[in-house]
């Protein structure tokens, strides 16, 4: 089968590091419009290694003999946030003006009343805006635990999850989230506000037991990650048609 594809090229690097790029990591994501198991075409000999993820291939490239800090970059962050209490356009904001590149789904069901966060139309609306889409459906909650959790049994819903996310098909997903989150940056999204009351954050916390750090975002109000920019873990948001409003 042949295939079709659109290359977009992000760089893990500021404008600053650029001057020794040979010596950076660089990223990109080949997304294909058709499906195939065929790789990316026309890879350069030192991307390694490369491997495919829900959709999209990711490699880091830089060069074989570069010294072993450069193989190692500094700890990942994995994002998390959720879409109660607020709408797609500041939803999609809050994403463009920290910087994230990839929107992890973790929501068992895709399906939403609030308009904007059903699967097809979110990943529509985030493409749009130069925002990757994966779904991670195995890493979702399931029914018994989202039962649990509308009822206040905290202590339930959490034992519930726990066992869920200790089968194979979800450990599965989270070693393949785990790839993603070290390769772009990358924020996890359920429903709930409260990232205490939410899985994404036991799914965020097995994260960082593989060495990520932890960072919630809240999605009604965009503009206070342009305005406390340096508390953000990059200190360098990408700022958005509106983050200087």
């Amino acid at each position: 089968m042949r295939c079709r594809w659109n290359r977009t090229w992000s760089s893990s690097s500021t404008r600053a590091e650029q001057a020794g790029a040979d010596q950076k990591i660089r990223l990109f994501s080949d997304t294909w419009e058709r499906a195939s198991d065929c790789p990316p075409p026309h890879l350069p000999p030192q991307v390694i290694p490369h491997m495919r993820v829900r959709g999209i291939w990711l490699a880091s490239a830089l060069p074989h003999d570069a010294p072993a800090t450069e193989r190692h970059p500094a700890m990942a962050v994995v994002y998390t946030i959720g879409y109660e209490g607020t709408d797609i356009d500041r939803f999609v904001q809050t994403l463009q003006h920290v910087g994230v590149e990839v929107l992890a789904d973790v929501r068992a069901v895709t399906v939403s009343r609030k308009k904007g966060f059903t699967k097809n139309g979110l990943r529509e609306r985030l493409n749009a805006a130069g925002i990757a889409y994966l779904h991670f459906p195995e890493l979702g909650d399931p029914k018994p635990g989202r039962e649990a959790a509308r009822e206040g049994r905290i202590a339930d819903f959490r034992r519930i999850y726990g066992e869920h996310l200790g089968r194979a098909e979800a450990q599965s997903e989270l070693v393949s989230l785990g790839k993603v989150v070290d390769g772009r940056s990358t924020c996890l999204m359920c429903f709930e506000r409260d990232p205490k009351v939410c899985h994404r954050t036991i799914v965020a916390k097995a994260l960082a037991e593989r060495g990520a750090a932890i960072f919630d975002l809240f999605g009604d109000e965009p503009g206070r990650y342009v305005r406390h920019a340096s508390k953000l873990p990059n200190g360098n948001p990408r700022q958005g048609p509106s983050a200087a409003e």
